[in-house]
């Protein structure tokens, strides 16, 4: 597999740049006989995509997909599915005064000394518009998880210094920055309009929680569940921190407050994050990550041209001032993606269906 492929058996390759004609995905091993349509893509695809509010790019973009294969009748056949999804607002144009410059915080420096070239346009292939691609696979993955009553529901729970103090579940979609608590929104999205008047960024939290996953998910010793998570979480541009359960706070616990003691109706407590050994263990799976401030900022900052030039840089166009509220249904495609791929791989799915 390249390195723009994930999964083992449900497997995903994604292709496409920001400001060519079409990004989209190829998934392999959904399994034959689910309902499938570019409707049920297209809710998940809703959620993600830009100009959506006032607090997101305003880049205007329908994100409309199309299924060209491994759909008939309505229904998946077991085949290769492959997904389209054409680029219709690029503006080209605005990136052409940096087309030599390496933006503070991007991978310009990095592909363009890994690979020679770089496109330049909105960022090419390291663009946040890869991540259309992976929400659509992930509503295909979501059909699977169904199946076992499998839910994930990520929120976000922080913008810089402000933070959510409670989980209300249908509160999440009911607000522009997807918080589960509705007592800091308007305080969120002051912050986030604040960065964005002030020609800046602003970072955070999101939070996801997977309910009714079975025990037994997760390869010892390299394919753990956890590990799995981490990577596909981590693959998501800006993210840059991943915690399970309790996570960081175990450093202050002592083994007894860490430890989940079990009785006879199950786990007490849920430190783990519902994953031990690298297996689930049956409760909610629980994870949060870190989040950059969006790299794209018109302040002005310091930097280098191809030539070795210093130089100073502002990157104009339509960005997220924060990412979180669009990203908030990516992180939800690929621990969908994640878990569908564990349940074929366990072969719970095949017990279940014999």
């Amino acid at each position: 597999m390249s390195s723009n492929s994930i999964g083992k058996e449900f497997t995903i390759t994604t292709f496409g740049e920001s400001h060519g004609p079409a990004i989209g995905v190829i998934i392999d091993g959904m399994p034959p006989g689910f309902s499938l349509s570019e409707e049920d893509i297209q809710k998940d695809l809703d959620r993600r995509k830009p100009g959506q509010s006032k607090i997101t790019t305003q880049r205007k973009e329908s994100d409309a997909v199309k299924i060209l294969s491994g759909v008939f009748e309505g229904l998946t056949t077991g085949h290769t599915i492959a997904l389209l999804i054409e680029n219709a607002d690029a503006r080209s144009k605005n990136y052409d005064s940096i087309k030599d410059v390496f933006r503070p915080g991007h991978a310009d420096f990095t592909y363009f000394h890994k690979y020679g070239v770089r496109d330049y346009r909105g960022g090419g292939r390291s663009s946040g518009r890869e991540t259309a691609c992976r929400v659509a696979a992930g509503a295909v993955a979501k059909k699977l998880l169904e199946k076992f009553s499998i839910k994930v529901t990520a929120a976000t729970t922080q913008v810089g210094t402000v933070k959510s103090n409670q989980w209300v579940e249908e509160d999440i979609e009911k607000n522009i920055v997807r918080s589960p608590d509705i007592n800091v929104v308007e305080e969120m999205i002051q912050t986030i309009d604040s960065a964005r008047k002030d020609l800046d960024s602003v970072g955070g939290m999101i939070e996801c929680r997977i309910n009714n996953v079975p025990i037994g998910l997760g390869e010892p010793i390299y394919d753990k569940l956890d590990c799995d998570i981490a990577k596909a979480i981590l693959s998501i541009g800006a993210f840059k921190g991943i915690e399970f359960g309790c996570g960081f706070d175990a450093i202050e616990m002592k083994g007894s407050e860490h430890n989940d003691e079990i009785n006879k109706d199950g786990f007490v407590t849920n430190n783990s994050g519902g994953i031990l050994g690298g297996i689930s263990n049956g409760e909610p799976i629980i994870f949060k990550m870190v989040v950059k401030p969006t790299a794209s900022i018109a302040k002005p900052q310091k930097s280098i041209d191809k030539s070795g030039q210093e130089i100073t840089v502002e990157t104009h166009g339509r960005h997220d001032p924060c990412i979180l509220p669009r990203a908030v249904p990516v992180v939800e495609a690929m621990a969908s993606i994640t878990i569908a791929d564990h349940l074929l791989r366990s072969g719970i799915y095949f017990k279940d269906i014999n």
